[in-house]
């Protein structure tokens, strides 16, 4: 990299030392940093309207946001019953407008002054007395040379993230321009190509230096558009190289002994079963075995919806690794999960002389003890258990096959632990939450996938519907009448304890009206977080015994044994759940052959916007997806009862960090790729990626080279290469 690109941005006509210390805070140090550092949002004239035409706009009835420009002629602070309004009058070339503000008046006073120009967006209104006037209003100062290029040449206006550090060095919008159009001025010409050029032309990409002018200062959307294609596919393709390069060497430095199928052990397995597979339950035990009879350690993730049968098919995945003589480890996330895996594995093994043992934190020590031991001695052959069996003291004899159940509820760190406790074990994690093809594409872009995307047969899709409130005593019916044909009915709350903020129903006294008042006939139960795991282990089974008819929960029966008559779902409050939730809680009912529910109930006004309105994300801004959240949750649950057509739009909504929570999820922070829309880019920079990688992975060929000394110099840090570790 050029010399020149490294100095500190104090060499910058205008900044200077003092300057330069407020950009230092945001992490702005050199020359380079300071060109990469781009717009935040732009203004285009293609979106801005004059006055009159603003007003003719209003007359006809439209009812969107508009863009206007003008000068600040005029403003006032107003007192209306003991409340202050601030009023801007602005001006164009055609006429007169207002801008008005209810709150933060001060604010607003400081900031609009006589002779400053603003852009100006918001949905027009026509005031009593025929003024036009925008109420709270988005916008953004313009100097007044700005103004009249931009409506004289129609030319785009960047506008940068002015953190508070900058300001206190009196750097506004204006002078921020200024500065950087004097740094592309004298700088630009040291930038380094950053892609080979073979991409470049492949991809029909602007070079580094005219991507980064037009990324500041586009002449056109056109070009801002191409420009925005170019950094984006350069970050996320260095991150699929790094991905790629992960994969490559696993598999070409790792070898393993193959697996065979030797006895007729899963053949005798598979005739106990009172169930067929499904075919995509073949299809992936078909994917599985094939790596399984590989050299190369087989590294598959494992995606099914809830209820696809996920679970017998590692259960089939660790009867090759014993009939090969190897010790399997099954690690899951809480103990009452790990517990009734460990009761289902045993029953459905009882014919089989396997062993088959529990370590959770709650055994006691001397059984503890008598585990490790057999463990340690290869007597047993599956080991089921929380975090419990990652520790330093458990040793394996020969740990062949490793299963994650739920694996983005453990960290990087605690899967490294458990693998390596084998001599390059086989590894296969599974997840029920389904994700969504671009976050599958960069996370486990390293990851041989598999999908069981077919339930069992005979299963009914679950009947949803949403009902407002008013209507739960119709509910409470329906719960009757179908209990008179043997269904079981789970009644969920969001929280425990009464919360005034959230003004939440708490499971534990609506347990008692629900048991004394609404259904005084039928044996009602409860179930919540604040309970043991044996507690509510008990209370599941009892409710599976029949011992209960209606099982008042809080969400801990999101992940729980099968209840082949629990066919009834209500979930209370259903806005205030997540969609991935909402769907894990749908995943409860419907695991027999009997027509399952879930009846959702929230607000009356709500359960009216969600029930009829067909929200479409091609057609709604930003700011209107933000508004109707909930709506768009409730609408969807009502639509699919596909988890994967869920997934994509609970990405949509929530974004990465938050599907499996920011720590978790595994991903870098990209600055310019958005993992939630960018399918397009993403997928073909994993595709270039991955090829180069697959043919060069020391990347020695000179047609790389540029590829690599990027990688050295920029995408090496500890941060990205643990991130994918």
């Amino acid at each position: 990299m050029s010399s020149e690109l490294l100095k500190s941005i104090q060499y910058i006509k205008t900044i200077g030392p003092k300057r330069a210390e407020s950009f230092a805070k945001i992490g702005i140090h050199t020359i380079k940093d300071l060109l990469y550092y781009f717009p935040s949002r732009y203004l285009d004239r293609t979106n801005t309207l004059k006055s009159i035409e603003v007003l003719k706009y209003v007359i006809n009835g439209y009812d969107g946001e508009i863009t206007i420009i003008g000068k600040v002629v005029d403003t006032e602070l107003i007192h209306v019953n003991k409340k202050e309004i601030f009023k801007a009058k602005l001006k164009d070339s055609t006429g007169f407008f207002e801008c008005i503000w209810f709150q933060g008046t001060k604010y607003f006073k400081d900031i609009f002054k006589e002779g400053d120009y603003f852009a100006v967006s918001s949905k027009p209104v026509l005031t009593r007395y025929g003024h036009l006037q925008f109420v709270h209003p988005d916008f953004d100062k313009v100097t007044e040379d700005e103004s009249n290029e931009f409506l004289n040449t129609g030319k785009i206006i960047p506008f940068y993230r002015l953190p508070k550090q900058l300001r206190q060095t009196n750097i506004g919008d204006f002078s921020l321009r200024r500065i950087i159009q004097i740094a592309l001025k004298d700088y630009s010409k040291y930038l380094e190509e950053t892609l080979p050029s073979f991409l470049i032309s492949k991809n029909n990409f602007l070079s580094i230096t005219d991507t980064i002018k037009n990324l500041h200062f586009p002449t056109n959307y056109n070009e801002l558009e191409t420009a925005r294609k170019r950094i984006k596919y350069e970050e996320i393709f260095y991150f699929e190289c790094l991905v790629a390069q992960k994969k490559y060497f696993r598999v070409a430095n790792d070898v393993n002994t193959p697996f065979k199928i030797k006895t007729s052990l899963v053949k005798d397995f598979l005739s106990t079963l009172n169930f067929e597979l499904t075919k995509s339950q073949l299809k992936v035990l078909h994917e599985i075995r094939l790596d399984l009879e590989n050299s190369k350690p087989m590294n598959r993730l494992l995606q099914g919806d809830v209820g696809s049968g996920k679970t017998i098919v590692a259960l089939i995945s660790m009867l090759i690794a014993i009939d090969n003589h190897s010790q399997c480890a099954f690690l899951v996330p809480t103990e009452i999960l790990a517990d009734q895996h460990f009761k289902t594995f045993s029953k459905l093994l009882n014919s089989f002389n396997i062993k088959i043992d529990l370590l959770i934190s709650s055994v006691k020590k001397s059984e503890k003890d008598k585990i490790i031991n057999s463990i340690k001695k290869g007597d047993t052959k599956i080991l089921i258990g929380t975090h419990a069996i990652i520790e330093d003291n458990i040793e394996f004899n020969n740990l062949g096959l490793v299963v994650i159940d739920e694996q983005h509820r453990f960290g990087v760190i605690q899967r490294y632990k458990l693998v390596s406790k084998g001599r390059l074990p086989n590894t296969l994690v599974m997840t029920a939450t389904p994700i969504p093809r671009t976050l599958s594409m960069t996370l486990y872009g390293d990851l041989d996938v598999s999908i069981i995307d077919e339930m069992p047969k005979n299963r009914k899709p679950v009947k949803t519907v949403l009902r407002s409130e008013n209507k739960l005593n119709e509910i409470y019916n329906f719960i009757l009448q179908k209990n008179k044909e043997g269904y079981q009915t789970f009644i969920v709350f969001p929280l425990v304890e009464e919360s005034e903020k959230l003004e939440l129903k708490a499971a534990t006294k609506y347990y008692e009206e629900i048991k004394n008042k609404n259904l005084p006939s039928l044996r009602i139960g409860l179930i919540h977080g604040k309970l043991s795991w044996q507690e509510k282990e008990k209370i599941m089974f009892d409710f599976a015994n029949k011992n209960y008819d209606v099982l008042v929960s809080t969400t801990v029966i999101e992940v729980g044994i099968d209840i082949p008559d629990a066919n009834i779902i209500v979930i209370n409050d259903a806005e205030r759940f997540g969609l991935s939730q909402l769907h894990q809680l749908r995943g409860r009912v419907g695991r027999s052959e009997k027509q399952a529910y879930c009846i959702l109930v929230t607000k009356n006004e709500l359960a009216l916007k969600s029930n009829n309105v067909n929200f479409n994300f091609e057609y709604l801004s930003s700011t209107e997806i933000e508004k109707h959240k909930a709506a768009i949750r409730l609408n969807a649950m009502i639509k699919y009862n596909n988890g994967f057509e869920l997934a994509e739009i609970d990405f949509k909504l929530r974004g990465p960090g938050n599907i499996f929570g920011t720590e978790q999820s595994g991903l870098p922070n990209f600055r310019y790729i958005n993992i939630v829309e960018d399918y397009e880019i993403i997928s073909n920079a994993k595709e270039d990626a991955f090829l180069i990688i697959n043919n060069d992975p020391n990347l020695t060929n000179i047609s790389n080279h540029t590829i690599k000394k990027n990688l050295e110099e920029h995408f090496s840090s500890q941060k990205i290469f643990s991130s994918i570790a």
